[in-house]
C-alpha cells in the first residue's frame, strides 16, 4: 500500500521520474552516475545552470525562427495562394492558424493554453516545479503559429515557459530535489527572457521577481549563470542590438515628474482594464456551448476583422511601439490602437489562443503614453520632453501595473532601450502604477489566473494554504481569562501552574479590555516597582490587536507578525468588547497541517476533474444514509448501472477498497468512477431511503434529548 501510495503521488505532481527512466536509457545512466560519484553540490548546480542557459538560448533562437517563418508563411505565401480575395485575405490567416492550435493544445498539452507564465507559477508552488515534457514542443509550435498567424500577443510568456519547461526536464531527469528542480525552471524563464529580449539582467529579475517571488542568494548565482549563457547564444544569433532604439531622452525640468506621476496613476487604471477585459473574454469563451479546439478559430476571425482594418494590431507589435516612441503617431489613432489591442490580445487569449501578455502590456503602455505626451507637450512644451519619452516611460509603467514586478519593469525597459537618461521619471512612474494597482486590485494579470482556480499565491512562490482556513476554525474557542481585579501576586501563580504565556483581560462587565502576557508581568518586577495590592488592570496592554471569526487566517498571521506577537484575541465583529477566542502558536500549528490536508484534497478533485473532462467520466461521492435500503447489502448485489466502477469507500478514518463482498455500513462515502450520462442513475441508488426506517430514525432522535435529561 506505502508503495502505491508513492506512485500515485508522483503521478499527482506531474511527470514522474519512471516516466522519464523509461523515455531515456542514458539520461537514467547519467543520473545513475551523478549518485555513484557524488560530485560536489556547487558544481552539479553551475553545471545544470549552463546546461539550462543553454538550451533556453538556442530555445528562444529557434523560437523566434518559427515565428518568422510561419509570419512569412502567412502574410506572404498564403498572399499569393489567396491573391484572389484580394486584401481581405487577412481575415481568415488567423482563423487558419487557430485551426492548428486549437487541436493542438487540447489533445496534447492543456497547460501550453494561454500566456503561460501562471503555468510556470504553479508547477513551482505546488508540483515543485514539475512539467511536462511535451510543453515545450507545443507550447513552441502553438505560439509561434499562433503569433505567426497574427495573433495579437507576445513572445515573453511561451519562451519563459519553454525555458522553464526544459529545466524541469533536466531536474526530473537528475532525479533532483523539488527546490533544485524549482531552481532549474527559474534559471530556464531567466535564460529564455535574456535570450529572446537581449536583456540578461531583466531575464534574472524576472525570474525571481515574478516566477520564484524571493530574492535568495543559493537561487541568483544560479539563475545569473544561466542569463548569461542564454543571453551570450542569442546574441551570436539574433545581434546585439537593443529592441527598441530610441532618440535620447530625458527630463527636461524637475517640475516634469509631477506629469510622470499622473501618467502613472492613469497607467494603473489602464492596467486594471486590461485585466479585466482580459478574463472577461476567457469567461465568455469559456462558458460558450462550442467544441474548445474550434474556439480559437472564431477568435481568428474576430483577429483578422480588425487587424483588416488595423494591421499594427497583429502580432506582438514591435514596429507601432517603435513609432510611438519616435513620435511618429497622432494622438487620437494612438488611443484608438490602445483600445483595439486590449480587445485583440483579449480575443485572441480568450478564445485558446496561445501567446504572453508582455508585448501586448508594452504595446498598450506605449500608446497611452505617446498619447499623454502630445497632450502635455502640446500645453506645457517648455517644460516637457518630448512624447516618445512618455511612450517609453508608458510601456513600463503599464507592464508593472498588469504584472505588478515594477523592479523587472524598470531594468527590462532601460535594457530593451539601452537609454539611461529616462530612469528617474521611468522608476517614479512605474512605482506610483505598482502601488496603485495593487490598492485597486489584490491579483496581478498571472496569479488572478490561478486564483480563479482556487490557487492563492502570497509573494509569487509560497503557496497562501492559510487562505481556505478561517480564524473561527483555528480559534481556541471560550479561553481562559483574569479579570481586570486579579492582583499580580494571582497573577504569577496562575502563569506558574498554567504555562500560558499570556491572557485576554476582562472588565467587571465581561467585556474584553486588554491582554497581560508573562513579560508584562516580569517587567514590573524587575524594575521593583510592584506595590503590594498591585492588579492586572495596571500592567495589561489596552486596545489590543483583534481577529475576526469569519476573516481568514493569514490575516491574523499578518497581524501577529506586523507586531511579534505571541497570541491575538478573537472578537465578535458585531461587538469587539465580545471575547469569542483566542488565536495561540499552537493553533496556528494544528491549522496549518488542516490546510496542507486540504490542499492535497482540493488538488486530488482537481485531478479527477480534468481526468474526467478528457475521458468522458466523473468521480462521483455519495454518501450511504442510515435509512437507505443499501445499508447491509454486498456490493455485488447492487443494481449499479454498468458504465460505473466503485473506487474506494471512505469509513470514518479508514479508506476501503471495494469488492464484490464489502458490505455497505452507514455513514459510508462511496467514491465511483461513471459515465457521465449515468451520473443520475447512479445517485439516484443512494438516495433512495427506506420509509420505515427514516421515520424510525426520526423518532430515536427526537426521544433522544428527553431521554438526556
Amino acid at each position: 500500500m506505502g508503495k502505491q501510495t508513492a506512485e500515485d503521488e508522483e503521478f499527482r505532481k506531474g511527470t514522474s521520474n519512471h516516466r522519464l527512466d523509461r523515455r531515456s536509457g542514458s539520461a537514467n545512466r547519467l543520473a545513475y552516475l551523478l549518485d555513484r560519484w557524488q560530485p560536489p553540490e556547487t558544481a552539479v548546480l553551475v553545471a545544470t545552470a549552463l546546461i539550462v542557459g543553454l538550451g533556453a538560448g538556442f530555445g528562444a533562437v529557434i523560437f523566434r525562427w518559427l515565428i518568422g517563418w510561419f509570419t512569412t508563411l502567412s502574410f506572404v505565401t498564403a498572399q499569393s495562394a489567396l491573391s484572389f480575395m484580394g486584401r481581405y485575405y487577412v481575415i481568415i490567416i488567423p482563423a487558419i492558424g487557430g485551426l492548428f492550435v486549437g487541436p493542438m493544445i487540447y489533445f496534447f498539452a492543456r497547460e501550453a493554453k494561454g500566456h503561460g507564465v501562471p503555468e510556470v507559477m504553479e508547477a513551482v508552488a505546488m508540483r515543485g516545479g514539475r512539467i511536462r515534457p511535451i510543453v515545450v514542443v507545443i507550447k513552441s509550435l502553438a505560439s509561434s503559429i499562433c503569433i505567426g498567424s497574427g495573433g495579437s500577443v507576445g513572445r515573453e510568456g511561451p519562451i519563459v515557459q519553454i525555458g522553464s519547461a526544459l529545466g524541469s526536464t533536466l531536474g526530473q531527469i537528475l532525479h533532483l530535489s523539488d527546490d533544485r528542480i524549482r531552481n532549474l525552471v527559474a534559471c530556464g524563464a531567466a535564460g529564455g527572457i535574456a535570450a529572446t529580449f537581449n536583456a540578461p539582467i531583466a531575464g534574472v529579475l524576472f525570474a525571481l521577481e515574478i516566477i520564484l517571488g524571493e530574492f535568495s542568494a543559493g537561487y541568483f548565482s544560479t539563475v545569473v549563470i544561466s542569463s548569461v549563457m542564454a543571453s551570450i547564444i542569442g546574441r551570436i544569433f539574433l545581434g546585439d542590438e537593443p529592441a527598441f532604439p530610441v532618440p535620447p531622452y530625458s527630463m527636461v525640468s524637475p517640475w516634469e515628474l509631477l506629469l510622470y506621476a499622473v501618467l502613472g496613476i492613469v497607467a494603473a487604471f489602464v492596467a486594471i482594464a486590461f485585466t479585466r477585459t482580459l478574463y472577461k473574454f476567457e469567461d465568455i469563451f469559456d462558458a460558450w456551448r462550442f467544441p474548445e479546439y474550434f474556439k480559437p478559430v472564431v477568435g481568428g476571425l474576430g483577429m483578422g476583422i480588425i487587424g483588416l482594418y488595423f494591421p499594427d494590431l497583429f502580432g506582438v507589435g514591435y514596429e507601432a511601439i517603435e513609432r510611438a516612441l519616435l513620435g511618429e503617431m497622432l494622438g487620437g489613432m494612438v488611443l484608438l490602437l490602445l483600445v483595439l489591442k486590449v480587445i485583440a490580445t483579449s480575443l485572441t487569449i480568450g478564445s485558446g489562443g496561445s501567446g504572453g501578455i508582455f508585448a501586448p502590456s508594452l504595446f498598450i503602455g506605449s500608446m497611452l503614453g505617446a498619447a499623454y505626451g502630445v497632450a502635455v507637450h502640446h500645453w506645457l512644451p517648455t517644460i516637457t520632453a518630448a512624447p516618445g519619452a512618455y511612450a517609453l516611460v508608458g510601456m513600463a509603467a503599464v507592464f508593472a501595473g498588469a504584472a505588478r514586478a515594477p523592479i523587472t519593469s524598470i531594468i527590462i525597459l532601460f535594457e530593451m532601450t539601452d537609454d539611461y537618461r529616462i530612469i528617474l521619471p521611468l522608476m517614479f512612474a512605474t512605482v506610483i502604477s505598482t502601488l496603485l494597482s495593487e490598492h485597486l486590485s489584490r491579483e496581478s494579470i498571472y496569479t488572478l489566473k490561478l486564483t480563479r482556480r482556487g490557487i492563492h499565491l502570497e509573494r509569487g512562490r509560497d503557496i497562501d494554504v492559510m487562505q481556505s482556513i478561517t480564524v473561527g476554525e483555528a480559534m481556541t474557542p471560550d479561553p481562559e481569562t483574569v479579570s481586570v481585579n486579579t492582583t499580580l501576586r494571582e497573577l504569577a501563580d496562575r502563569f506558574a501552574t498554567s504555562h500560558y504565556h499570556g491572557y485576554p483581560v476582562l472588565d467587571e462587565e465581561g467585556k474584553l479590555c486588554g491582554v497581560v502576557t508573562l513579560q508584562d508581568l516580569e517587567r514590573v518586577t524587575r524594575n521593583g516597582k510592584r506595590p503590594p495590592g498591585a492588579t492586572v488592570e495596571q500592567i495589561c496592554t489596552r486596545n489590543p490587536l483583534v481577529a475576526y471569526p469569519d476573516e481568514p487566517l493569514w490575516a491574523a498571521l499578518k497581524r501577529i507578525g506586523t507586531r511579534d506577537i505571541g497570541r491575538l484575541p478573537v472578537v465578535s465583529r458585531e461587538d469587539p468588547t465580545k471575547l469569542v477566542g483566542l488565536i495561540r502558536g499552537n493553533d496556528i500549528i494544528r491549522a496549518y497541517n488542516k490546510a496542507i490536508a486540504r490542499r492535497v484534497e482540493l488538488q486530488h478533485r482537481a485531478e479527477r476533474l480534468r481526468l474526467g473532462k478528457v475521458t468522458g467520466t466523473e468521480f462521483v461521492e455519495v454518501d450511504v444514509h442510515p435509512a437507505s435500503p443499501l445499508v447491509g447489502r454486498q456490493i455485488k448485489e447492487l443494481d449499479l448501472p454498468s458504465d460505473c466502477v466503485l473506487i474506494s469507500i471512505q469509513r470514518g478514518r479508514r479508506l476501503v477498497i471495494p469488492h464484490g463482498d464489502t458490505v455497505l455500513q452507514p455513514g459510508d462515502r462511496v467514491t465511483a468512477l461513471v459515465d457521465t450520462h449515468c451520473r443520475e442513475l447512479f445517485q439516484s441508488q443512494f438516495e433512495k431511503l427506506d420509509p420505515m426506517r427514516a421515520a424510525e430514525l426520526e423518532r430515536e432522535k427526537r426521544a433522544k434529548p428527553f431521554a438526556e435529561v
